[in-house]
């Protein structure tokens, strides 16, 4: 990596330790709300009871994403995440859902899982004031989330 790419991925990460901090509270309110039982346990076992109301669940998935991405503005969040998000989100049920409800759905779950991890590694790390050494997992898995890794 060249010197000018190493100091513009320093800079990069600085804003989103900052950012982390300042946002600290809203993700931590937004991580309650994915955690409580309306917002994680009840959408889950929705899927197990073949309820079309894990669809919903795409909601919260969106609303993660959009606080994640202000976390670190002008960065481009992971291909591979935004791959996933989107073939977990954007679904409308419908009666042929219930034939394949695996693979209509399962997708909805994927999504909220990986948004909701990242979301937590944000509020588990939001009290940085530099970058940790060495690098924790969930820490360097959110430098992967902006492609700062």
């Amino acid at each position: 990596m060249t010197a000018e790419r190493e100091n513009v991925r320093s800079d990069v990460e600085s804003q989103l330790i900052a950012n982390l901090r300042t946002h600290r509270v809203e993700l931590e309110a937004l991580l309650d709300a994915c955690s409580n039982h309306w917002g994680y346990e009840d959408p889950v076992y929705r899927f197990y009871h073949q309820s079309f109301k894990v669809f919903a669940l795409q909601h919260q998935t969106l609303n993660i994403v959009q606080q994640l991405s202000r976390l670190a503005p002008g960065s481009p969040m992971n291909a591979q995440f935004l791959d996933i998000v989107a073939a977990g989100t954007g679904k409308t049920f419908t009666l042929e859902d219930n034939a394949r409800w695996a693979v209509a759905t399962r997708p909805i779950l994927e999504a909220f899982f990986h948004a909701r991890f990242f979301l937590e590694m944000a509020a588990r790390y939001a009290a940085l004031e530099v970058p940790p050494r060495p690098l924790p997992s969930g820490y360097a898995a959110l430098l992967y989330l902006f492609d700062l890794r």
